[in-house]
């Protein structure tokens, strides 16, 4: 069974940096990344969506982070079709027409900024999440793989938020096109019941990663402010539901990241916590990592 990593999809967002979740004295750039890997082997960077990395900061997340600590890193909104404003391009790039080349070089920084995390051992995936507006089709499909051909030497999951690719008629293709392309399947929890909502559907596509991603179950998923759509505590009924298929995934795969994107307040972290404990009833030998020292 594999080894299961619980963690978050940051540990700088705002709102978890105002909750008070970090102590005093821990609350600068090097002692909040200290504080949260001394509670959780996992983390997503979810920064690098919205601008590039740089090495040096790459390097300084390696140094900041205990052995077998691994970053899972959200690729850049351009990459993935996002709106990308010109100011969270590099400056040289600015005037630069949205073209291929404009993606090849972007991808080459992106690729050289992360080398860091690949080199030592720190790199879980590169998670590539596609907008809502990428419907299923040889079209979209072809932009997934031109994607996974940039990315051909690197860990590659795929997170689509339009929910035609997981629905019953389509699970199979949209699992044997990810398998293909030996591209992690990422399973995400949303509301259920609303046009936007994502089934709840986690199949394993690689023998050597699974990714689960919990965006909270907010009535606003899909409308309104970043706030609306992931404002949610969730219970530990609403977590237990998720078992029997995080444990499926863990005996089809080597490893499982399970990361939550509830990013109001400490509403993420803890639930990160939960999650953590059911596991370990469970699954004890499989949960990296006991949270004895976690500040509720």
């Amino acid at each position: 069974m594999a080894e299961i990593l619980v963690g978050t999809c940051s540990w700088t967002d705002r709102a978890l940096v105002t909750s008070g979740w970090y102590p005093r004295g821990r609350r600068d750039a090097e002692g909040r990344l200290r504080y949260y890997a001394e509670r959780f082997p996992v983390v997503e960077v979810d920064s690098a969506y919205y601008a590039l990395p740089s090495v040096r900061t790459s390097r300084l997340w390696v140094e900041r982070t205990p052995d077998g600590f691994v970053f899972d890193v959200k690729a850049f909104s351009l990459l993935t079709g996002h709106p990308t404003r010109p100011a969270a391009l590099p400056a040289d790039l600015r005037g630069h027409a949205r073209d291929e080349g404009l993606l090849d070089e972007v991808w080459d920084r992106f690729a050289e900024a992360v080398e860091p995390l690949r080199r030592a051992g720190r790199l879980g995936t590169l998670l590539f999440q596609y907008p809502p507006s990428l419907a299923p089709g040889p079209g979209a499909e072809g932009i997934v793989r031109a994607a996974r051909e940039r990315a051909r030497d690197w860990p590659f999951a795929v997170e689509f938020r339009h929910p035609g690719w997981w629905r019953e008629e389509r699970v199979r293709s949209t699992a044997a096109l990810l398998a293909d392309l030996d591209a992690t399947a990422v399973a995400v929890d949303t509301v259920a019941g609303l046009p936007t909502s994502m089934p709840p559907v986690a199949p394993a596509t690689t023998s050597r990663l699974s990714v689960v991603r919990f965006h909270g179950r907010s009535p606003h998923w899909g409308t309104g402010t970043k706030e609306d759509r992931f404002r949610h505590a969730y219970t530990e009924g609403e977590l237990g539901e998720w078992l029997p298929r995080i444990r499926a995934l863990a005996d089809r795969t080597d490893r499982v990241h399970v990361l939550f994107n509830n990013c109001c307040a400490d509403a993420a972290v803890r639930a990160a916590r939960t999650m953590h404990d059911l596991l370990a009833a469970t699954v004890p030998h499989q949960v990296r990592r006991q949270l004895n020292d976690y500040c509720r």
